[in-house]
């Protein structure tokens, strides 16, 4: 297993088409890879007691949630033959619509991509210290649960 240093997955706001689609590109010229699993988490207008969600506000603990994410990436790497692995997560406000969770994996096949792309968003929530706050049409809030 190589050991890798740890990645920064966290950018402020939601995750933007073209960061996404830049991601993607870079890897037209790995002709090794056969396969990609891409998950894409959104912020939906869920009804409440408190109205219709706006937005969801993260927060995380960084420094421990970077730590947990480099446990991970190392455990899914050891386990499948991936060839690349991004993953990205926002902080602050992402309101309805936008992207907040980014997870893509690259195999030479699909089944690998497809599995570790799977492990990697449930590991992240469900071991990941990041919090989401979501924010209600009548200007309340509650702190949002995980759910598998």
């Amino acid at each position: 297993m190589l050991d890798r240093k740890p990645k920064n997955i966290f950018v402020q706001g939601a995750i933007s088409p073209q960061k996404i689609g830049e991601d993607i590109a870079h890897h037209n010229k790995k002709t090794q890879i056969g396969a990609h699993s891409i998950f894409m988490g959104q912020v939906r207008a869920d009804e409440s007691l408190n109205g219709t969600v706006e937005a969801i506000e993260y927060t995380a603990h960084e420094a421990m949630a970077l730590e947990k994410m480099h446990e991970i990436r190392e455990a899914v790497f050891a386990k499948y033959p991936l060839t690349c692995l991004h993953i990205t997560h926002s902080l602050g406000r992402v309101n309805v619509g936008e992207i907040c969770l980014f997870v893509f994996a690259s195999a030479v096949h699909r089944k690998e991509a497809i599995e570790a792309c799977e492990v990697v968003v449930e590991h992240i929530k469900q071991s990941l210290p990041i919090w989401g706050k979501e924010i209600c049409s009548n200007q309340t809030y509650h702190w949002k649960e995980n759910r598998p």
